[in-house]
């Protein structure tokens, strides 16, 4: 893949990613953390947005959606697909 294009993906070869009660619909969210000045440079404090998806009933992160570094910290909101 070279120069951004995105893979020729068949959509009938995918399968579904369901909620915990069988829904097929997720919401989008971000969690929000803030970077230290000293790690950006700058005068103040950063806030630097991580985009994922949960379900909308329970409010629990898709864990594939979670980047792997933070999923231990939000083990407890995580549900696996």
């Amino acid at each position: 893949m070279q120069n951004g294009q995105q893979p020729n993906i068949d959509l009938t070869t995918t399968t579904s990613i369901e909620t915990e009660d069988g829904s097929k619909i997720w919401q989008q969210g971000a969690l929000l953390r803030k970077v230290s000045k000293f790690v950006t440079g700058t005068d103040s404090d950063a806030i630097m947005p991580i985009p994922v998806f949960y379900d909308p009933k329970t409010n629990k992160i898709l864990e594939d959606s979670m980047p792997k570094e933070l999923r231990e910290e939000y083990k407890d909101v995580l549900v696996k697909a």
